[in-house]
């Protein structure tokens, strides 16, 4: 069988869906420079900020799935348009809430407007795209969008928090909306290749609430937010729902997510690969602010901008991987790219940030890019090993290792950072038995507790955690960078038989 002509707007319509994917990106990190600002306008307790925060990660990691799958099933023209059409709703609704609780419903429906959009935009990219060279190049343009969206979401937020009020992140959505919406109603194609079979609300119930209380129940377990038999019930919950789930798939005629796709090595690597690098970017991105403003007295803008090489390098990651894995095979570069990752994490490890040099800012931006570009090749692998009627399901797996990784990347840093600092913090003698457990818990506490005694006392507690900290972070980075090797190895023998799948091979 011949290969289609190509579409002739297919780079106008992969531009309509990148303006699409990027205010979804940016609402994962733009928050986070608002939250001191809208707690106090909303009166908002520590649990609710922390909902505010998470409940929109959290939902769309056990939304992908079932929305990729929908958009097989109906077509991704309309699911993209609906989704587009909620998140716009939901940006004007949370830019107005009066109270955390409004808050929070707000970025439920963000999160299933962004649940309609990302996979959408995967499998719109795999449709459109035929040709395995362009497919790859695309992808890394759709990865650039990925990469600088999440990282300069703190900058514009940032940015506009300068001149107006904490809503104004989410209204910053509202015009995106209104050019992206007509663009993808004229540009994306009306007649699609569709998925046969019934979409059942039950499953997709079943997995979102399997997702989301065993994902909840590690970060509240590992967070210290509940204790570990609470925290270890709510777990085992969670597995026995998604195991039930993962039964009925294997068993239906018309499963809602194709669990025979993990059977093929390129989509597992590619997950593992997507939730690693996700998580690694993010969690050395937390450890790294932390370093710069705690031990290194920086200011939150004189710590984004020495972190600026590794958001930049990242940004280029995208078409970087498209066309080096054209050049010399996906299987090189993704391994390859991993590999020089663990190096710069290990470099990074043995840094002194007090002098930084030249040294240190390359390593960023080595390990910036490297890691965008592992991103990047995870897409390649998992677009390339389905056909075009599965790339909705297949979009909406990678997404949600995307969402996955970042979340419990951060998680799982936050608690290690922790549980190191705890062990590696010498506390000054002059230290009241009564503060010493709560001082040795992270650096924040260690500033807390020392701007409580004040004085010599306070100042030796600050020294003392800083050479904690330093400690942490070499413990920190050295073991990620083992972790991104094992999976540079992983990925090597996973990819060794890839071969895109085309046009030719479609059903």
């Amino acid at each position: 069988m011949s290969s289609p002509t190509p579409d002739p707007k297919r780079w106008l319509v992969l531009l309509a869906v990148m303006l699409a994917f990027l205010p979804v990106v940016l609402d994962m990190t733009i928050l986070h420079v608002a939250v001191p600002r809208l707690t106090q306008a909303l009166n908002a307790s520590g649990t609710e900020v922390l909902w505010i925060i998470d409940i929109y990660p959290l939902l769309m990691a056990g939304l992908l799935v079932p929305m990729g799958t929908l958009s097989d099933r109906v077509g991704n023209r309309r699911i993209l348009l609906t989704g587009l059409v909620i998140f716009a709703a939901a940006s004007v609704w949370a830019a107005f809430a009066q109270s955390a609780g409004a808050l929070i419903a707000a970025r439920v429906c963000l999160a299933l407007g962004g649940s309609m959009i990302m996979p959408c935009v995967l499998g719109l990219i795999r449709k459109t795209f035929e040709d395995a060279g362009e497919r790859a190049i695309a992808l890394g343009l759709w990865g650039t969008v990925g990469s600088a969206g999440a990282a300069v979401g703190p900058l514009v937020g940032g940015a506009l928090l300068e001149h107006f009020w904490w809503g104004s992140v989410f209204l910053i959505n509202v015009p995106v909306m209104l050019v992206v919406a007509p663009a993808c109603w004229f540009l994306l194609p009306r007649v699609e290749a569709t998925t046969p079979g019934q979409w059942r609300i039950g499953q997709a119930l079943l997995l979102i609430l399997g997702m989301i209380t065993a994902v909840y129940a590690v970060k509240a377990g590992f967070g210290g937010k509940q204790p570990w038999s609470v925290a270890g019930l709510v777990l085992v919950f969670g597995i026995a729902t998604l195991t039930l789930f993962a039964r009925q798939q294997l068993r239906s005629a018309e499963p809602m997510l194709d669990l025979s796709l993990l059977s093929r090595p390129a989509i597992l690597a590619g997950l593992l690969m997507a939730m690693v690098a996700a998580g690694a970017l993010a969690g050395v991105e937390l450890t790294l602010a932390q370093e710069l403003q705690y031990v290194l007295d920086k200011t939150p803008l004189q710590a984004g901008l020495f972190m600026v090489p590794i958001m930049a390098a990242a940004a280029i990651g995208g078409p970087v991987a498209g066309f080096l894995s054209n050049r010399f095979g996906l299987r090189l570069v993704a391994s390859l790219s991993l590999l020089i990752a663990a190096a710069s994490l290990l470099m990074l490890a043995q840094s002194d940030f007090h002098e930084p040099g030249l040294a240190v800012p390359v390593a960023l931006a080595v390990l910036g890019l490297t890691l965008s570009i592992g991103l990047t090749a995870s897409s390649i692998a998992i677009m390339g090993a389905v056909e075009a009627s599965k790339g909705g399901a297949a979009g909406s797996l990678e997404a949600t290792g995307y969402e996955l990784g970042t979340g419990l990347g951060i998680t799982f840093f936050g608690v290690f950072m922790s549980g190191v600092f705890s062990r590696a913090m010498e506390l000054p003698a002059s230290i009241p038995a009564s503060l010493a457990a709560e001082a040795s818990r992270t650096i924040g506490d260690a500033y807390i507790v020392a701007g409580r005694l004040g004085g010599a006392e306070g100042a030796a507690l600050i020294e003392a955690g800083k050479a904690a900290f330093t400690q942490t972070h070499a413990v920190l980075l050295s073991t990620s960078a083992g972790i991104v090797t094992a999976l540079a190895v992983v990925v090597f023998f996973a990819l060794a038989g890839h071969r895109p799948a085309t046009a030719a091979t479609h059903h």
